[in-house]
């Protein structure tokens, strides 16, 4: 089994996002990047994929740094390097056998640059989708799983329930009736 990689071009979904366009907009990419780091950890949860979120130092120039935060990396690009070159060169290098790579961009020659070199390629907005889709799975998870817990606190057994909602269902047919 190939181990899951997604490259995410951070300014890029900030950019696409519309909750985090508005922070963006707002000159609050601080925040923007918190919330992105945030969301991006909580899906991380819920995937099992490595995550490599790229910003370039086009917005704060002079960082260049690799860090680990929340179970992400989390890398800056050095000053003249755009996020787009450092992805092109990570994911030709992370792309092989063993390993599935995936980029996350709506730069749509960074998505034919990547997929020129085997990578799957995404747009930010799918990826919101997908984001969506796994917090909604998670919700579910959680009610199933708070029902079974009550359930299994139950001094009741299911022949007994499936008896007591017959009987429920009878009382107020009964009830109806009248």
């Amino acid at each position: 089994m190939k181990h899951e990689i997604l490259i995410i071009d951070g300014y890029n979904v900030i950019g696409n996002w519309p909750e985090l366009a508005k922070l963006k907009n707002a000159d609050q990419l601080a925040d923007a990047r918190d919330q992105l780091l945030a969301q991006l950890a909580e899906f991380r949860k819920y995937e099992d994929a490595k995550i490599i979120l790229v910003f370039d130092a086009m917005y704060v120039p002079g960082i260049t740094q690799s860090y680990a935060q929340y179970d992400l990396q989390v890398v800056w690009t050095q000053e003249d390097e755009t996020a787009d070159s450092y992805i092109e060169k990570l994911a030709g290098k992370l792309q092989n056998r063993l390993n599935q790579v995936t980029v996350v961009t709506s730069d749509q020659a960074e998505q034919w640059t990547v997929f020129s070199r085997g990578a799957f390629r995404i747009s930010s907005r799918e990826f919101k989708l997908m984001i969506n889709r796994a917090k909604a799975e998670i919700a579910q998870d959680v009610r199933h799983y708070r029902e079974s817990e009550r359930n299994r606190r139950s001094p009741w057994d299911t022949q007994q329930l499936f008896s007591l909602a017959r009987l429920r269902d009878q009382l107020a047919q009964d009830k109806s009736a009248k």
